[in-house]
């Protein structure tokens, strides 16, 4: 299940200007459809959908469903469908991960089998910090929670993979991390001024980005 998450994500996140649901495929339905033709001797034993998977807390269908609502969600917020093309700044066969930036955010897949990476680094165009937005290793998704998805990741002014930055990141094996920077610049100027209500309210915007 975590491959099909990584499969479904970096479909999402490279394939272009839409992305395309079927009945069923949200969760992973384990039949196909077919109606009553005379192929099949005009059988309704395939013209059905089991939405009730989705329900049934013993079943692993509705992590799958719960990722791909998340998933759905976080297009809608940060809009990478109708962006441009990604830049993807690292191919790494050997280490099986995929790098690339679209619509302000990092996408970092690990498609590794066996091999989780500890402070990987990764370039990045633009410099600030960043946090985690969407994690495929979430328990809600079916994952191990493997990522404390409060971690902040802290860029360093050095190029790398053509990129102006880096960061270092954990990433176990066969997950996905798609992560955004943080607004630093508002609560730097505001803690300078000793603003603190100011800090709290971009503290509070963050929470809502």
């Amino acid at each position: 299940m975590a491959l099909h998450k990584l499969i479904r994500l970096i479909t999402h996140g490279l394939g272009g200007e839409g992305y395309l649901n079927f009945e069923g495929n949200e969760f992973g339905h384990p039949e196909w459809l077919d109606f009553p033709r005379a192929g099949n001797n005009n059988s309704f034993n395939y013209a059905r959908r089991q939405f009730n998977l989705v329900d049934d807390d013993n079943l692993r269908y509705k992590s799958l469903n719960e990722f791909d609502a998340k998933m759905q969600w976080t297009e809608e917020k940060y809009g990478w469908l109708h962006s441009p093309q990604a830049h993807i700044s690292l191919k790494h066969e050997g280490d099986k991960v995929i790098v690339f930036e679209r619509a302000g955010l990092l996408w970092i897949f690990n498609f590794h089998p066996s091999n989780s990476f500890t402070d990987y680094r990764v370039g990045v165009e633009e410099a600030g910090t960043y946090r985690i937005v969407l994690s495929s290793d979430n328990a809600t998704f079916g994952g191990l929670s493997r990522v404390a998805e409060d971690t902040r990741f802290f860029t360093t002014d050095f190029a790398w993979n053509g990129r102006r930055n880096f960061l270092q990141v954990y990433i176990p094996t066969r997950t996905a991390i798609v992560s955004s920077a943080l607004i630093d610049f508002l609560i730097c100027a505001s803690r300078v001024l000793r603003n603190t209500d100011f800090v709290e309210q971009v503290l509070a915007l963050e929470s809502t980005l």
